[in-house]
């Protein structure tokens, strides 16, 4: 089944920016995620205001694919990087309606 890694990321600095990019885009493409939106084109429609600079939009095969990255060795000090240079949250959503 496949799952979606949903982020919104602020960065406090960009330091860590130009060796977290190539990196991670090598790693996601490894365990099979692709890059469905990077952008800082977004608006809120709805809810509370929850400012984000950037938002972004990863499919997976699988969730053992989106830990695997997650958790993959080469990837740990670029997520480090990122989340002591940024303000992030990640939800991994499994692609399925309960509600059908």
């Amino acid at each position: 089944m496949a799952y979606y890694s949903v982020l919104d990321v602020t960065p406090s600095t960009d330091s860590w920016i130009p060796d977290y990019l190539p990196t991670a885009n090598r790693l996601v493409a490894k365990h099979g995620g692709k890059y469905l939106a990077r952008t800082a084109s977004h608006e809120q429609v709805e809810g509370e205001t929850q400012e984000a600079a950037l938002r972004i939009i990863l499919e997976w095969p699988s969730k053992e694919a989106a830990m695997a990255f997650m958790n993959d060795p080469e990837y740990a000090p670029h997520l480090k990087a990122r989340t002591e240079g940024s303000v992030s949250h990640h939800y991994l959503i499994e692609a399925k309606d309960e509600l059908a």
